[in-house]
């Protein structure tokens, strides 16, 4: 089967750029600056349009994956909307403080999310033991998961993905992300083989000084791009071109 490439994007601009470039799905957040937040429920209903299927993210706060009462009551109002608007499916992701999943609460988001598809986030490059965790996945219905194998950048990480390919065999699948770039794709995709790839593919914005000055921006402000997305689709399809089928 041949890799395909999902986008995360935080903005309209964003959404409109991955298609442009010729994203095969799209992850839609908030915030792609600290890791991903969830999106607006109109910037959902504005992705329902997309041509490609759509993942929501659900992380109603930032820093930690622990999700208390209130931060669970807010990602299953999240799930609805998604679904409301016609998303394919959601990514979630629970811990707890030792790091492991938190079956509890994944158990209640995946019910939420019942008829959609479920994919869990990075939380996993947080958990102690790889074997238990896509134990858990493939026992909740999830059926793919995000990581960077517990680095910054997926293709430093490389033995944890390996890894985390041989125990869950394919379901749930894996997705390398984080970092990832055209110039990375070869060295991921030659190490785990078949396996889809995520990324950004954003360039450094340059917001105007008064909105710096004010606090509306961020200097560590980027932007999807569509030129980068065509490169990395470009790279990606090369190395299939390239790899021998299996007899």
């Amino acid at each position: 089967m041949n890799s395909q490439l999902e986008i995360a994007v935080d903005s309209p601009a964003g959404l409109a750029a991955a298609i442009q470039g010729g994203a095969d799905r799209i992850e839609l957040c908030a915030a792609l600056e600290i890791g991903g937040l969830t999106a607006s429920a109109g910037m959902m209903v504005l992705a329902a349009e997309s041509p490609v299927p759509v993942m929501a993210l659900i992380r109603p706060a930032p820093g930690s994956f622990e999700l208390g009462l209130d931060e669970e009551g807010a990602a299953l109002a999240d799930i609805a909307s998604a679904r409301e608007a016609g998303l394919a499916g959601v990514v979630i992701g629970a811990s707890l403080a030792d790091g492991r999943l938190d079956a509890a609460v994944l158990a209640r988001l995946v019910e939420a999310a019942e008829g959609m598809e479920v994919a869990l986030h990075r939380a996993f490059d947080l958990v102690p033991d790889q074997a238990e965790a896509i134990a858990l996945c493939r026992r909740l219905g999830i059926t793919r998961i995000l990581t960077s194998g517990g680095a910054p950048r997926a293709v430093d990480g490389l033995p944890r993905l390996r890894e985390a390919l041989r125990l869950s065999a394919g379901s749930p699948a894996l997705m390398p992300g984080g970092g990832v770039r055209a110039e990375t794709a070869a060295q991921l995709l030659t190490a785990l083989p078949g396996c889809d790839l995520h990324a950004s593919c954003a360039e450094p914005a340059d917001p105007q000084a008064r909105l710096l000055e004010l606090g509306f921006a961020t200097p560590g402000l980027r932007v999807t791009s569509a030129e980068e997305i065509r490169r990395l689709k470009r790279a990606m399809a090369d190395l299939q071109q390239v790899t021998p089928h299996p007899r």
